[in-house]
């Protein structure tokens, strides 16, 4: 992977410090050109991978690509999926079979009739699959090496105890898109003794990793220990705190844990992502 990944909670209203901001923010990027312009100002800059929800306006972006394949070839995307909201708001405009009619691929009849029968027979994992198909159809034609889940569901699955789902998840990632599976989390430590229980050795994993514990469930001590010596393929996110470290002091606290792969981060400005990346290159060198 990259040392630096570039994120999309500027582009989509999602700001952990200021309501305001986010306000701001979801009237800067109200369309597919305004996200495209920071996208080429990032590339420009030599960031090469784009880390992002699966959010409607993503399609908008990824079909920008498509019909420019020679300028974005070699760009990857790292799709984090589910999101969540997507779902909710298609429910209440659409009622759930109009939701599932437009986010699930095929004929909704023969979808009803293939997961009905997944369902009946406790296949989750079928249903599972059309799900994630659903998911990713928006990203045909795009290089995603590698494909996490969003933190609200491995989160969910970790507290329910159904472990084998992360198994059946990896397997059909890797077989069916010739992808690394990736994993966000806000307990690390729990996900990575649970991955490695059912299989699943030195996974991808995105957690919160900063230096005051923010959302680092277990503590920061016990994040330290995992990161100098468990077997595993850190990313970093929230590394600023939500606002609560600057952002030299806050990458330098990185540099300790050589293991560390990739830092995930996202600014709306040229002068901050060109400052963000010569950081993390320095602090991950």
């Amino acid at each position: 992977m990259d040392k630096v990944l570039f994120g999309d909670n500027q582009f989509f209203a999602v700001n952990h410090l200021s309501d305001e901001k986010s306000r701001e923010q979801a009237r800067r990027f109200k369309d597919a050109q305004s996200i495209m312009y920071v996208l080429d100002q990032a590339i420009d800059l030599g960031i090469n991978t784009f880390m992002c929800t699966t959010h409607d306006r993503i399609a908008e972006i990824t079909e920008i690509m498509r019909n420019n394949s020679g300028r974005y070839s070699r760009f990857n995307i790292f799709p984090c999926m589910p999101y969540a909201h997507k779902y909710a708001n298609a429910v209440t405009e659409l009622g759930p079979l109009g939701a599932m009619k437009q986010y699930l691929p095929g004929n909704i009849f023969s979808f009803a009739a293939k997961g009905g029968l997944a369902l009946l027979n406790k296949d989750f994992s079928k249903f599972m699959e059309m799900l994630i198909d659903a998911e990713l159809k928006m990203f045909r034609g795009i290089n995603t090496p590698v494909i996490f889940i969003q933190n609200v569901l491995t989160d969910m699955i970790l507290g329910l105890g159904a472990n084998e789902v992360f198994a059946e998840y990896h397997a059909y990632i890797k077989k069916k898109y010739n992808a690394e599976p990736g994993y966000i989390t806000m307990n690390m430590p729990k996900l990575l003794d649970v991955l490695e229980s059912v299989g699943i050795e030195n996974p991808v994993i995105c957690s919160s990793i900063n230096k005051v514990g923010f959302r680092m469930s277990g503590g920061r001590e016990l994040y330290e220990e995992y990161l100098r010596n468990r077997t595993f393929r850190p990313v970093a996110m929230q590394v600023l705190a939500a606002g609560a470290l600057r952002p030299k002091e806050a990458i330098d606290y990185l540099g300790q844990f050589p293991k560390i792969e990739s830092v995930l981060f996202g600014a709306s400005s040229k002068s901050h992502i060109r400052e963000t990346k010569e950081l993390i290159e320095a602090a991950l060198s």
